[in-house]
């Protein structure tokens, strides 16, 4: 039997939603090998000027990702969604290891196949420099906490 990750295509505006928020929990978990569980084994990525393809690449890219991108927190929120696909916006804040905190803003586009894994993802993100004053994302490393604002709401 294949694996599964619902909430299974075709999405519905909650299941969307639901899986919107699982992707972003993953992400906040900074576990590449638990982050690449959710892609299928060949699955084919674009992040910004970058190509990944399959399981082992996410996890390199991931790894690499995480060394740089330190106190690492992000926010997805959904755009729009048709079957199998759905298109989300976002923002993660960081640091750098010089102390330089930064907001990265984008767009993802992602594909996913019958049993609910991601085999495409698009993403498009721009980083701009921010005072540590300005940052927006407070909550311990991890998940963001349910009551913690979305971007609509921080009016990001």
């Amino acid at each position: 039997m294949s694996e599964q990750r619902p909430p299974l295509p075709p999405f519905t505006a909650e299941t969307a939603r639901q899986k919107v928020r699982a992707a972003e929990d993953g992400w906040n978990s900074r576990d590449p090998v638990k982050v690449s569980l959710a892609y299928t084994p060949d699955s084919l990525w674009r992040n910004r000027a970058e190509f990944v393809t399959g399981r082992e690449q996410i996890v390199q890219f991931l790894t690499r990702k995480w060394v740089k991108e330190l106190e690492y927190r992000l926010i997805k929120e959904l755009w729009a969604w048709h079957e199998n696909r759905i298109a989300v916006r976002f923002a993660y804040e960081w640091r750098d290891d010089s102390g330089q905190w930064y907001r990265s803003y984008g767009n993802e586009n992602w594909e996913f196949d019958e049993n609910g894994l991601m085999k495409h993802r698009f993403a498009c993100i721009n980083d701009l420099p921010i005072k540590e004053s300005e940052r927006k994302f407070h909550w311990p490393q991890g998940r963001r906490p349910d009551d913690h604002p979305g971007l609509s709401d921080l009016g990001l």
